[in-house]
């Protein structure tokens, strides 16, 4: 029988989950045992997105098997810029844009794990501990374990060399002995022996690996999570807008919602298994609904609350629904101010116009008609409506008075395209 601890691994496993295990058979035997799992985040940007909540969900799994997670802020590391599987090299960040990034994701990420009880989570930064290691201390205590001919094959670092006018710099090069260092100094302060990561990070975790048992002579283990990719062969983690951020004020959390509910049902079922804690069982039932009714979208649907409330809460996850019943049903009266906010941040294209201007030239304007020749004709033909009421005049002009919280009208065209139209004060 599978005890608590270890079933992690059959759990992540039965996902779909693990890429690579340094040592598979020992990490098992490891796990009978609560132990202290590591993952690392570098503040490349001041939010973490979409693609990230594979590695933070890992953790928080790890946390709910019993395990204690460890979450590293990458406040050195930031400075130096990881070279994993990038052609060129990273424009260096000012430290003070680090620490601020830092500051952020530290707020971003601790909702999701807890900090109580035996295995109470733990949130540092490597900047604490690299900041006051001296150059020859560097050189002597840790560079001496380094092979140059090992560092030189790893994934990281062997495209560049090999690339035509490309190269590495000793900075970036370096990159993969610091990531190291972070493993042993948690090995020693925290007794930390799992390090887990996304599939790019796998030269560099097993480099941490080796450095601990040359120093220390201990035993420790590297679990990889794979990188995310659509069945399309499209980037996972992008949206006609850029980037899905975890950030509410990067992406809006009906946009957030909106990405996850336009998941294609040949993606739908590993995103309910990568991203998602319902049990597998679930999700084959869940699968199974959906085959039967599939213009219901029950497993997209499923997918969209889930990761909704797990990222911004109950209260966002039933405004994002709220948003999509309204649009869907043209009931505008049930939509609150900060909804409409959300709408003009990045939830539909959106117009500001100031009151007295004509409908005609706001629709050329606002991209919903090319000319306002078409423009009349839309209207003419009953196929635009304002706030839900069909329009027939083409003469009219937008006055507001109707305006959702004296501020917004919601202009429509046919059975989907909206735009939002916003008063200038």
């Amino acid at each position: 029988m599978i005890g608590q601890f270890e079933g992690i691994l059959d759990e992540l496993s039965g996902r779909g989950l693990v890429a690579q295990v340094s040592d598979e058979r020992g990490l098992r035997e490891h796990l009978r045992k609560r132990r202290v799992v590591y993952c690392g985040f570098d503040p490349t940007a001041d939010s973490l997105h979409v693609g990230s909540l594979v590695p933070l969900i890992a953790l928080n799994r790890f946390q709910q098997a019993g395990h204690k997670p460890i979450l590293l802020l990458g406040g050195a590391t930031g400075l130096i810029g990881d070279p994993s599987f990038r052609s060129d090299e990273r424009l260096l960040i000012d430290a003070e844009v680090v620490e601020t990034r830092v500051d952020s994701l530290r707020k971003q990420v601790e909702p999701f794990l807890s900090f109580t009880g035996e295995n109470s989570a733990l949130i540092v930064n490597n900047l604490d501990w690299s900041k006051k290691v001296l150059l020859i201390e560097f050189l002597r205590d840790i560079g001496k374990y380094f092979s140059i001919n090992k560092m030189i094959q790893r994934d990281a670092v062997k495209p560049r060399l090999e690339a035509e006018g490309q190269g590495i710099s000793y900075t970036e090069f370096s990159y993969m002995i610091l990531q190291a260092m972070d493993f042993l100094e948690l090995a020693v302060a925290n007794d930390c022996t799992i390090q887990i990561g996304g599939s790019d990070q796998w030269g560099n975790m097993v480099s941490g690996i080796d450095l601990i048992r040359r120093k220390l002579s201990l035993e420790s283990f590297a679990l990889t999570l794979p990188l995310i990719t659509k069945a399309d062969g499209t980037k996972f983690g992008k949206s006609e807008a850029g980037a899905v951020w975890l950030e509410r004020s990067k992406t809006s959390p009906y946009s957030f919602y909106q990405f996850w509910l336009n998941t294609s049902d040949a993606d739908v079922e590993n995103f309910l298994k990568f991203f998602t804690f319902i049990p597998s069982e679930e999700i084959v039932q869940i699968l199974q609904r959906s085959r039967e009714k599939p213009e219901d979208r029950i497993a997209q649907r499923m997918l969209a609350e889930h990761m909704t409330q797990f990222v911004h809460g109950e209260k966002d996850c039933l405004g994002s629904r709220r948003i999509s019943s309204a649009l869907f049903s043209e009931n505008f009266d049930e939509l609150e101010k900060d909804d409409l906010e959300q709408l003009l941040q990045d939830g539909l294209p959106s117009w500001h116009c100031k009151a007295g201007e004509g409908l005609l030239s706001t629709m050329v304007s606002s991209n919903l008609a090319k000319s306002n020749g078409e423009a009349r004709k839309l209207i003419q033909g009953g196929g635009i409506k304002i706030n839900g009421e069909v329009i027939n005049d083409p003469s009219i002009s937008l006055d507001f008075h109707d305006a959702l919280y004296g501020q917004y009208l919601l202009l429509k065209k046919g059975k989907k395209s909206y735009v939002l139209l916003c008063r200038e004060r």
